[in-house]
């Protein structure tokens, strides 16, 4: 079992998204941003769907171009919490990787 079975879960579940949609990947991860920043999700949520808009080639502009889209419908404040949610998120994303680095290196040099 993973130390981290939610957000595998999360993750499997994303993935079955694209699967089913009739969507293009890019197109999906969007929309999903967008009801993401609508529905004031927390920062894990778009963790797992940001790093599955990455794999797909979007990056941070296309995150802020859904956040300018969305804001006149959503608000102002919300679109705020987004961005800050975001940031946290990608925050623990590299605070992951660079986990992962040093225990690599680590094992490297054992």
């Amino acid at each position: 079992m993973s130390d981290t079975p939610v957000l595998d879960l999360l993750s499997n579940m994303t993935a079955l998204s694209i699967e089913q949609s009739s969507l293009n990947g890019p197109t999906l991860a969007l929309v999903r941003l967008g009801a993401l920043v609508a529905s004031d999700a927390p920062p894990a949520s778009y963790l797992t769907n940001i790093g599955a808009a990455a794999e797909m080639g979007l990056d941070l502009e296309h995150v802020q171009a859904v956040l300018i889209a969305v804001a006149p419908i959503v608000g102002t404040a919300r679109v705020m919490t987004a961005a800050g949610n975001i940031a946290q998120a990608l925050g623990v994303a590299v605070a992951v990787l660079e986990e992962e680095l040093a225990a690599a290196l680590q094992d490297e040099g054992a």
